[in-house]
């Protein structure tokens, strides 16, 4: 039996003149840099040209990041940020005596991501003329890696924490409370991982007998459909939530869900005519 784990890293692994070097940060350019070999490798297996890639690569980094940081303000935060809009888009926190203190960006949406990145291969779509579900697949094939890198840094950041837990492996995020609780971060990675590794089986065995968009729609169906039903152990990001019959992930989720499953059937459909 495992004994409870008392968790509370430093956030920072080491400062230089004021600014430092974040576990956060370091696990989203792990992430992404694990989506950039995956993402490359299927480019260039389908014979698509190594600039066209590159191009891809900015426009998922840039719809991304934008996404994840405008969804954690509009959807978690909206009554602080309202009345500091200028802290939406610069990562300082201002104080109340006019100075200002640097936090970098700190609340970034996991929901607000993936419709970020969405918006953005539309738009790389229309200016390349490749078809979106090709992109699309191609893209969701890599998203379980970062989404699971994504969870380890908020792991390392003591965030988005479980509910109370006597299970022997609970973490006691020394940062927030005593109190054992499950590492729900933890959870989440481990089942992104999963889900990464079964789409590029998928991928490698089947991709020829898999209608295009199969693999867009099995991402949005398998990481929400999870999210949702995790969200039943974590604590509420935010106190408005408390008082509703779903948190806002998991309403935020749902219809991630029905557009991730309409792409795997309606491709299945399209296949079958």
């Amino acid at each position: 039996m495992l004994a409870q784990i008392h968790w509370n890293p430093d956030p920072v692994i080491f400062q230089v003149l004021g600014f430092g070097l974040r576990w956060y940060s370091l696990f989203w350019m792990i992430g992404l840099a694990a989506a950039l070999v995956v993402a490359g490798r299927v480019f260039k297996a389908r014979g698509l040209s190594e600039n066209d890639f590159n191009r891809l690569f900015v426009y998922c980094v840039v719809g991304i990041f934008v996404g994840a940081r405008l969804g954690h303000c509009l959807f978690y935060d909206w009554a602080y940020f309202s009345q500091h809009l200028a802290e939406i888009i610069l990562p300082v926190r201002f104080l109340p005596d006019g100075g200002w203190k640097f936090i970098g960006y700190a609340g970034l949406a996991s929901h607000g991501g993936t419709l970020g990145l969405i918006i953005a291969l539309v738009l790389y779509c229309r200016k390349t003329k490749m078809h979106f579900l090709d992109v699309a697949d191609i893209i969701a094939l890599a998203t379980p890696l970062t989404a699971g890198c994504i969870r380890i840094a908020n792991l390392m950041n003591s965030e988005i924490i479980g509910l109370p837990s006597d299970m022997p492996w609970a973490f006691v995020f020394e940062r927030v409370d005593m109190h054992p609780r499950h590492p729900a971060q933890l959870y989440e990675a481990l089942a992104y991982f999963c889900i990464g590794l079964l789409m590029w089986y998928l991928y490698r065995t089947q991709k020829e007998h898999l209608h295009r968009g199969f693999f867009f729609g099995l991402c949005l169906t398998t990481i929400f459909v999870f999210r949702f039903f995790i969200e039943f152990i974590k604590e509420n990001q935010e106190s408005f939530e408390d008082g509703m019959m779903l948190n806002m992930g998991q309403w935020l989720s749902i219809p991630f869900v029905a557009i991730g499953i309409y792409f795997m059937i309606q491709g299945y459909k399209k296949e079958k005519k």
